[in-house]
């Protein structure tokens, strides 16, 4: 009896950590110390997909109990950075999901006819490492139109800091054609940089979705953010989404996402498909 319990304590052991296992009174400490040391509130987000991600680390760093993992960020400055990265990055490509980019495209021209002298207003919600601006950025140079601001925006510094840089591997370009790439990029090796024109042009910040002031836009593109949120929640953003658009605004939102509640009221759909939606009169 004795070598069977030893046998299963070893599997026990090297099976590898999964999220639901997480005690609560662990989550709760890793909350305590992003919030206390990066100014990083889990608040409303989903405790499964939140819990996922953090086992992700706890795999990472070779542990397999939660225990270790929330004494470890204690005192490891580093993995802290690591935690959030992981929490706050989603995998992207340029002109990821082209169909959409596509209805975009279509509707940039009437609204930046409508936005006149003063140029449209643009901000990428959950912009990771840049794709999705610069994305906006070509586009808009290929359409010619100046805007007036694109900001793109992140809860993590450190996916900021890589999407300013601008360097890119070849498979986050698959959707850009060889000609394009030669006229918006510089080849380094196996990197892409964007040219120094496009990333002039794109105003990253830092910006937490759940807490921060929300700026007064034309367009906004919020694609696979809202997923990771309550529906309480998704419906408080989406509400003000709708305080940051003017009449004639779009939101454009991810393929899993959609609008939630009172909300719907102030927007119609432009393309349910590829969920763009204009903003309606008050």
């Amino acid at each position: 009896m004795a070598v069977d319990d030893a046998s299963n304590n070893t599997g026990e052991m090297d099976r590898p950590f999964l999220g639901s296992e997480f005690p609560e009174e662990q989550y709760q400490e890793i909350r305590r110390l992003l919030v206390e040391k990066r100014d990083f509130d889990l608040g409303w987000y989903k405790d499964r997909c939140i819990k996922r991600r953090i086992a992700i680390r706890v795999r990472a760093r070779g542990l397999n109990d939660a225990r270790d993992y929330a004494e470890l960020l204690g005192s490891d400055e580093a993995e802290l950075d690591e935690l959030l990265t992981t929490l706050t990055i989603h995998v992207s490509q340029f002109f990821r999901n082209p169909t959409a980019f596509g209805v975009i495209e279509n509707e940039l021209p009437a609204l930046s006819r409508r936005c006149g002298s003063r140029g449209m207003r643009i901000w990428s919600v959950g912009c990771s490492s840049g794709e999705e601006p610069y994305s906006v950025a070509i586009l808009l140079s290929e359409l010619g139109i100046k805007a007036g601001r694109l900001i793109a925006s992140d809860i993590s510094e450190a996916v900021l800091d890589k999407a300013a840089a601008g360097r890119y591997e070849a498979q986050r370009l698959v959707n850009i054609p060889e000609e394009m790439r030669q006229k918006y990029f510089t080849r380094e090796g196996r990197w892409y940089i964007v040219e120094n024109r496009l990333r002039s042009g794109v105003q990253f910040a830092r910006h937490d979705i759940l807490s921060d002031p929300y700026p007064q836009v034309d367009l906004i593109l919020c694609r696979n953010v809202l997923i990771y949120f309550s529906r309480q929640e998704q419906e408080r953003i989406l509400g003000q989404f709708a305080q940051s658009l003017p009449p004639g605004g779009l939101l454009v939102l991810g393929k899993a996402e959609t609008m939630l509640g009172p909300v719907r009221e102030f927007f119609r759909a432009i393309n349910h498909a590829e969920r763009v939606y204009a903003r309606g009169k008050e």
